[in-house]
């Protein structure tokens, strides 16, 4: 199944973000928000299945993503993010499942929180909760700043990078799924498909910033009330046992998977087994 490319607009900035529709418009939606320093081609597969079993699945390039445009005025912040989410929702019209991994899931979960309306019709939580591990978060930034300026040489240095990242992943000899996350620049060498700046958001700098996100997502967290479903990647170092189980708490009516052999990039460690675990979910809402 190929994909329709699609765009929104936003209403901060006016940037244009990109999309893979795949499926029937009239269907019921479901818009897919990757992780932070991913694109929408982190979703491809499990797009397919989601829209192969009758809804019409929408796999989004955030701002300063992929394809879609770089914030000039360098507003990456986690409001604006979840701003975004509410203009994609307003532009379909209709009410979406979210599933959001990481980035995506802050954005979708603070964006259903902020509506003055019920925006989501239920709610997929990949690897996120409002309490991140302190050393998980910093280890993906580490990766992910190690070579934003200076990128690769070619596709094959870069495929060792991520292999020393996801040392539990079966590394594959197929890279047209890592040229996707990269662009070729001018000077030769392959970058990150991502704008660096969204890494220096001024809410990571500000005191007590992550306490403040922290208590919001919270009591974002505590006022769902929309079907949840929260998939964790059993060796993430982003989402603990504890921290998992908090947010069940917190939201006692959500659903948990807990998938063996997966870190924080669950949909990329342990596709098929992620994809059927979303699935059973979307179901149980036909």
């Amino acid at each position: 199944m190929q994909p329709d490319t699609i765009e929104f607009r936003t209403s901060r900035g006016n940037l244009r973000l990109v999309a893979d529709a795949y499926g029937d418009p009239q269907a019921q939606p479901v818009l897919l928000a990757h992780g932070g320093g991913q694109t929408r081609h982190a979703w491809g597969n499990t797009a397919r299945e989601i829209a192969g079993e009758g809804f019409y699945a929408v796999a989004l390039d955030l701002r300063g993503h992929g394809e879609s445009d770089w914030a000039q005025d360098k507003d990456y912040h986690f409001s604006t993010y979840a701003q975004d989410v509410i203009d994609v929702v307003q532009a379909l019209g209709r009410q979406p499942i979210a599933v959001g991994a990481s980035l995506g899931g802050i954005s979708s979960l603070t964006a259903h929180s902020m509506a003055d309306h019920a925006l989501l019709k239920a709610l997929v939580l990949v690897d996120i909760t409002p309490h991140m591990e302190a050393e998980g978060l910093q280890r993906i930034r580490d990766f992910m700043m190690q070579h934003a300026a200076n990128g690769f040489a070619t596709l094959e240095e870069a495929a060792d990078f991520v292999a020393s990242y996801t040392p539990n992943r079966k590394r594959s000899s197929n890279h047209e799924g890592l040229r996707k996350n990269l662009r070729l620049c001018d000077d030769g060498r392959y970058r990150w498909h991502w704008d660096p700046d969204f890494l220096d958001r001024r809410d990571r700098r500000e005191q007590d910033g992550a306490t403040i996100r922290v208590n919001f997502l919270e009591e974002a967290a505590r006022g769902l009330q929309v079907p949840t479903l929260l998939v964790r990647g059993r060796i993430s170092d982003l989402v603990s046992p504890e921290s998992a189980q908090a947010f069940l708490q917190m939201v006692p009516h959500a659903e948990y998977v807990d998938i063996q052999d997966a870190g924080h990039m669950v949909a990329g460690d342990q596709n098929d087994i992620f994809s059927t675990a979303v699935l059973d979910f979307l179901r149980k809402l036909k």
